[in-house]
């Protein structure tokens, strides 16, 4: 699973749906079993959907952060939501996810891509359904 998608796990409490999982070869008919799979599929799709858009980001991170051993400042530090999330937050760990977001900036300068990544989570994370308060969208 992507770095993003177990963010989006650990938040949302989901695995989010693979389509390679759920999609017949290419030129081949589904069977009957095929398509009553694929529309279980989407059903189960759409409750996690749902589920999802009833997902109150902050208070949900805020709560976490309440529990912590350490005090994480989620709303700002990339490095803080991962850890509060049980997360590797190691630099390499970070790279990694900035490829998986295609940021194009320079990955040696870990303070501006911090930022860029922090902003992307929560923007995903809004993008995704989850409420998210507009002070932390940029």
């Amino acid at each position: 699973m992507s770095i993003f998608g177990t963010i989006m796990s650990k938040i949302f409490g989901t695995k989010p749906a693979d389509a390679a999982e759920t999609a017949p070869a290419a030129g081949a008919a589904p069977s009957a079993a095929e398509t009553v799979a694929q529309a279980g599929s989407a059903a189960a799709g759409a409750a996690a959907s749902a589920a999802i858009s009833s997902v109150d980001v902050a208070k949900m991170l805020d709560g976490l952060a309440e529990n912590a051993d350490q005090e994480l400042n989620w709303r700002v530090s990339i490095v803080d939501l991962m850890k509060l999330l049980g997360l590797d937050s190691s630099l390499a760990h970070r790279k990694e996810l900035a490829k998986e977001l295609h940021y194009t900036g320079d990955t040696g300068d870990s303070a501006t891509m911090n930022v860029w990544l922090h902003e992307q989570v929560i923007a995903k994370l809004a993008a995704n359904g989850g409420k998210t308060p507009q002070d932390l969208l940029s």
